[in-house]
């Protein structure tokens, strides 16, 4: 056989498979979903989205009591993705497998003050992985309570340079805020990157909208730190941003009603590759009239007010979809790996987000796909960022 049919062979072993269970048992749940996710040969690589509410020590020691030796990331959620609609308190497994497929997985703890360090030692994860196949892209599952998350990009972004695309989610906790979790193998960490390396005989495409649009003139930070903007062309970051909206006036006071009106109002921030969003409404800060959550919005740096509604964050999630596909060429998907943001998620409503789950499954067109809802997106197909907020980000493996 030729080397020609050795890669043709591989690439037609390919799968990708989902699992479910809604179990309240976290080590019968993780057995159950798992063992639905394999359906083939060779599995190579399990993702697991699990509602925070399973005890994640249990969780994977069922996971692994299903599927011996299969290498395996994962995290909590703010709500699971799946092909017959979103989930609460479920745990989602997808499954990869086939010749065509080469996997190697990694796990930093406490992330924490070296975020750029920790991103840079998961990132080495793909020195490891086969090289005989010609497409890699490095999945990467973040605390989604962590700061400066595009450090963590920027770590991992020095070690892969622009050759290996970046994609994945931060963890959540289902708007507790008091801590998330991450799974690598049976092991179990809070404050973790948790990464695989997926390498490919067949091309990977990745898809990004936002469906948000500018209103008004731009802003430059003017002051800024740890995650967060203080001043806005020399103004409180705060009113500089609800001054732009045109927000009422008990938005300036009101911390729940400020939070409400953020949701569909993020931060636009200018990058190369376009204007990145960030969400607003989960650190609100009505005293010292800052804004910002978690991610980089560096001095100097350009940005908007955004507005958005339920049809173009629908529009978007399709958009993504239809994206990453296309990037295939004439090739059908084997799958979709599929994260949205749970601030989106809170704009939409349990409707909505059945609405979502549809659009997607309009663009799959029966292909497997699955996910979660995070605390902050990752994509990074151009330059050294890719961290957004309010976003669909899309695998789409060919």
């Amino acid at each position: 056989m030729t080397a020609h049919e050795d890669s043709r062979a591989a690439d037609n072993t390919r799968w990708m498979s989902v699992g479910n269970s809604v179990l309240s048992d976290s080590y019968q749940a993780g057995q159950q979903a798992a063992a639905e996710a394999i359906t083939g040969e060779d599995p190579k690589l399990l993702l697991v989205f699990a509602a925070i509410g399973h005890d994640p020590e249990r969780l994977a020691e069922g996971i692994a009591a299903a599927a011996p030796g299969v290498p395996m990331i994962g995290c909590s959620t703010h709500g699971e993705i799946h092909p017959d609609g979103p989930r609460d308190g479920s745990v989602v497994v997808t499954a990869l497998g086939g010749a065509g497929f080469s996997v190697s997985t990694a796990a930093i703890a406490e992330i924490s003050g070296r975020q750029r360090e920790a991103g840079a030692e998961v990132a080495e994860v793909a020195k490891t992985v086969d090289d005989e196949f010609p497409h890699r892209a490095l999945v990467l599952l973040t605390d989604g309570l962590a700061r400066d998350q595009e450090l963590v990009l920027r770590g991992a972004y020095g070690v892969l340079g622009a050759g290996v695309p970046l994609f994945g989610g931060a963890a959540g906790d289902g708007w507790r805020m008091t801590g998330t979790f991450q799974l690598h193998g049976t092991q179990t960490f809070g404050n973790a990157v948790v990464a695989a390396c997926i390498s490919s005989v067949a091309p990977i495409g990745i898809g990004i909208s936002h469906g948000w649009r500018p209103t008004g003139e731009p802003m430059v930070v003017t002051a800024s730190g740890d995650g967060r903007v203080h001043e806005l062309d020399d103004e409180p970051a705060l009113d500089a941003y609800l001054n732009r909206l045109g927000a009422p006036e008990t938005v300036y006071r009101d911390r729940s009603e400020l939070q409400q009106f953020a949701l569909s109002r993020p931060l636009g921030v200018q990058r190369r590759s376009g204007i990145e969003v960030r969400n607003m409404s989960t650190e609100v800060d009505v005293e010292g009239r800052s804004i910002g959550g978690g991610g980089d919005l560096s001095l100097g740096g350009l940005t908007w007010a955004m507005e958005g509604d339920e049809d173009s964050v629908l529009t978007a999630s399709a958009e993504a979809c239809r994206s990453a596909i296309d990037q295939l060429g004439d090739r059908s998907p084997v799958g979709l790996l599929t994260f949205s943001c749970a601030a989106c998620r809170a704009v939409l409503g349990d409707d909505g987000i059945v609405k979502e789950g549809a659009r997607i499954a309009e663009q799959a067109h029966g292909i497997p796909f699955a996910g979660f809802y995070t605390y902050g997106e990752i994509a990074r197909t151009k330059g050294i960022n890719g961290f957004h907020n309010q976003t669909m980000v899309v695998m789409a493996l060919g």
